[in-house]
C-alpha cells in the first residue's frame, strides 16, 4: 500500500488483494471493513470516495486487512454480528450465528405458549436464547454452555439488549444438563464429524472455535446424548428442537422417535437443506 490513499482506491486495492487470497465477496468484505474502521456506513463511503485516509486510519486498516487475508472472519475483526435483526458481540470463544439457525428461531417461537420454559443447551454467544426472550417476554429461558468464556460473551449480549435478567445463564456441558424439565429444549449442538474438520474452510477450522464444532467421529454424538436424556429434560407435551448437519437430518429424526418422541419433523432452511429437526413428549393419558 502506498502512503496517501483515497476511499476509492484503496477499496480497489483491498478487494484485488483479497481476491488473490482466495476470499469470498471480496469487494464486500473489504467495504465493510473500511466503513466500520472510519465509523461509516458502506453509503457513507460511497458520499466519501475522494477523501484520503489520515495516517491513523490507514495503520488501523491495514492490520484488519492483514487479518482477514489470513481468513479471521469478518464477524471477528469487526466484534459483532447481526442475528434475528439482533447485533450481537461475536470472538474466538463463540461460534458466529448462521442465518440458518433464525430457522431454529422461527420453529421454536409458536411452541411456547405463554409462561413457558425453555432451555437452550450450548448457548454460545447466547443468539438463540436473546432471540427467543426479545419475542418473548412471558417466557423463562434458561442458557448453558460449557465454556465459561462463552457465556460471558452471551451475557454480555444480554445485557446489551436489556435482557440479563430474563436469561438465567449456567456453566454446564451435555453431561450435566439441568435436573428439571422444560417445555421446551433446544440445541445448536457441535455437528462435524471429525473425518471432515480438515475440508473445512479456513475461516472457520482455524478461527472458530472446535468444542462448538466437532461432534465426534460421526457428528452425531451430541444428538444421541440429548435424545437419551428426553424423558429427563422435557416436560410431557413439550418439545426438543435441534439444527443438524446437511445430511444428518434423517438420522437425527431416527433417534428422536426410538427416543419416544411423536409428532416428528424435519424443517428445510431457504436454501432447501433439511436443518431442522423436531419432536414432542406426547402427555400420557389420565
Amino acid at each position: 500500500m502506498a502512503d496517501r490513499w483515497t476511499v476509492l482506491e484503496i477499496l480497489r486495492w483491498t478487494a484485488d488483494y483479497f481476491r488473490d487470497k482466495g476470499i469470498d465477496a471480496a469487494r464486500l468484505d473489504a467495504e465493510l471493513l473500511l466503513a466500520d474502521t472510519l465509523s461509516l456506513d458502506r453509503v457513507g463511503l460511497y458520499l466519501h470516495f475522494d477523501r484520503p485516509l489520515s495516517p491513523d486510519e490507514l495503520a488501523a486498516f491495514r492490520a484488519r486487512v492483514r487479518r482477514r487475508a489470513s481468513h479471521e472472519p469478518l464477524q471477528y475483526i469487526l466484534g459483532e454480528t447481526e442475528f434475528w435483526s439482533l447485533v450481537l458481540e461475536v470472538g474466538p470463544d463463540v461460534l458466529i450465528p448462521r442465518p440458518d439457525t433464525e430457522i431454529l428461531v422461527e420453529e421454536i417461537l409458536p411452541r411456547l405458549p405463554a409462561g413457558a420454559e425453555l432451555l437452550d443447551v450450548g448457548t454460545g454467544s447466547g443468539a438463540i436464547a436473546i432471540a427467543v426472550a426479545s419475542e418473548k417476554p412471558d417466557v423463562q429461558v434458561t442458557a448453558i454452555d460449557s465454556s465459561a468464556a462463552a457465556l460471558q460473551v452471551a451475557r454480555r449480549n444480554a445485557e446489551r439488549h436489556g435482557l440479563i435478567d430474563r436469561i438465567r445463564f449456567r456453566e454446564a456441558d451435555l453431561a450435566g444438563l439441568p435436573d428439571e424439565a422444560y417445555d421446551l429444549v433446544v440445541s445448536n449442538p457441535p455437528y462435524v464429524a471429525t473425518s471432515e474438520w480438515d475440508s473445512l474452510m479456513p475461516e472457520v477450522r482455524d478461527h472458530e472455535p472446535r468444542t462448538a464444532l466437532c461432534g465426534g467421529d460421526d457428528g452425531l454424538q451430541a444428538y444421541r446424548h440429548l435424545a437419551g436424556q428426553v424423558r429427563r429434560v422435557v416436560r410431557p407435551g413439550g418439545w426438543m428442537l435441534v439444527e443438524v448437519g446437511a445430511t444428518q437430518a434423517a438420522t437425527v429424526l431416527t433417534l428422536f422417535k426410538e427416543a419416544g418422541l411423536n409428532a416428528c419433523g424435519v424443517r428445510d432452511d431457504y436454501a432447501g437443506i433439511p436443518r431442522v429437526v423436531f419432536g414432542r413428549l406426547e402427555k400420557q393419558p389420565e
